[in-house]
């Protein structure tokens, strides 16, 4: 009854903001916190006592300010790693019994050696209620801290590790969510929506009409949280134009007339899952139920913004000059220059060259991996750079970024594995003939 106690009080505080004020953990409170990890660790007891043992855990963690939080992730960092002299040991033995009969005893011996007693405590975590949960909200904390505290990085590689396994696309279920969804499930669409906010209910009942699709990635033991999702729309045409697509007036498209679905926007939700890769398995998913549910359809594409653009030429301030644009940097990225023809007229071309370099030539620290993060995902799942299109996010966020520009990538299913190899292989990127020219200045 204690057991169950624990975990009802944590199934509570996890994933609430509300709760009790959050406290400090002094000298005598990281004792008593060595104890229980210790405790953890050597896994004594029955189920039940592990249960207990990882609740209350759970709770101690939840009840800590940030200060606090940060020291309880060094200490099993720091002190609940291999035991280096077991591993020494252990790697002795096997180097004197390679070639022999007793090899693979010796290698099996070096690998427990080896394994951490921090896995031990993190797995225990996933025996109780939205113990998943509480571990990638654990790592999203983690993250934050690992910016100024590198010690905590063999935490997070084992973390992400654990979390890698777990979150194997094979276990991941993929569901298509309606206006008729659970209002909790719609409210956190428009709470985790990262690329084109949602303003209202009305704009999500808009993105969820008979000529969209908004599909999302469930794991079982969070079900009521989206991991990714991604939003379509149904149309006849390469759409160019965010904002057309997001007006709640715009009559509605028969989508049995359409042959092109476009994916305008795709959204991480867990912070905590960094690293933990399914953006491209979604994707083939959707891909394949839209073909399923819409024989008709023959294009697939995306309307991406381009998030990297005015970093890139806030780092290298010389390709506005180069590309023939007089207009200052701070002034590009306002919208007011939209407003008026002429300037319209004159930056067109320019900027469309400009964005075309950076797709093509931009760098991530001077490797082969290009500058742009949207471009890296979808270039990684064998997508074609297809089109530029001007000014086709007319948001303040929009110029911010990409001075208002926009890209197609085009998913063309024959040559999705060509150009994957050879991305992969060389960097290579898969272009349209037009924008590689344009790229070169012609």
């Amino acid at each position: 009854m204690v057991a169950e106690g624990l975990v009802n009080k944590l199934r509570s505080m996890i994933g609430s903001a509300a709760g009790p004020e959050r406290v400090a953990l002094n000298a005598r409170g990281v004792d008593k916190l060595r104890g229980q990890l210790r405790d953890c660790a050597e896994g004594q007891g029955g189920e039940v006592s592990a249960r207990a043992r990882a609740a209350r855990l759970a709770e101690t963690y939840l009840g800590l300010n940030d200060e606090g939080r940060q020291r309880f992730l060094k200490l099993i960092a720091l002190e609940f790693g291999p035991d280096p002299a077991k591993v020494d040991i252990a790697h002795a033995a096997y180097q004197a019994a390679v070639g022999s009969a007793e090899q693979w005893k010796a290698e099996a011996a070096l690998r427990t050696a080896m394994r951490s007693s921090r896995i031990r405590i993190l797995t225990q975590f996933n025996a109780i209620p939205q113990g998943v949960k509480f571990l990638v909200d654990l790592r999203a904390d983690l993250l934050r801290y690992l910016e100024n505290d590198r010690e905590l990085a063999v935490l997070d590689r084992e973390l992400e590790s654990r979390l890698s396994a777990w979150f194997d696309v094979g276990f991941l279920e993929l569901q298509r969510i309606t206006w008729n969804s659970p209002a909790a499930l719609l409210e956190k669409l428009i709470e985790y929506e990262a690329v084109h906010e949602i303003r209202s209910w009305t704009d999500l009942k808009n993105r969820l009409d008979s000529d969209r699709r908004l599909y999302a990635f469930f794991h079982p033991r969070m079900p009521a949280e989206p991991l990714i999702f991604v939003e379509v729309a149904l149309t006849d045409h390469l759409a160019g134009n965010v904002q057309e697509l997001l007006d709640e007036q715009a009559p509605l498209f028969d989508h049995s007339r359409a042959d092109t679905a476009i994916f305008y926007s795709i959204s991480n939700t867990q912070v905590g899952l960094r690293g933990v890769s399914f953006g491209s398995f979604l994707l083939k998913r959707v891909i394949d139920d839209l073909k399923r549910d819409f024989p008709k359809l023959a294009h697939f594409a995306t309307l991406s913004p381009m998030p990297g653009l005015a970093a890139w030429v806030r780092k290298n301030p010389s390709v506005l000059a180069e590309a023939g644009i007089e207009l200052p940097l701070d002034e590009l990225s306002m919208p007011i220059w939209a407003d008026d023809r002429a300037s319209v007229r004159r930056l067109r071309d320019p900027l469309c060259r400009l964005g075309a370099r950076y797709l093509a030539t931009a760098k991530q620290g001077g490797g082969q991996a290009p500058f742009d993060p949207v471009s890296r995902f979808h270039l990684g799942n064998g997508a074609r750079i297809e089109r530029l299109n001007f000014l086709a996010d007319c948001s303040a966020k929009g110029f911010r970024q990409s001075f208002g520009l926009m890209v197609n990538y085009l998913y063309s299913l024959d040559d999705l594995e060509t150009n994957l190899e050879a991305f992969a292989s060389s960097g290579s990127i898969a272009m349209s003939a037009s924008l590689r020219r344009l790229a070169r200045g012609k």
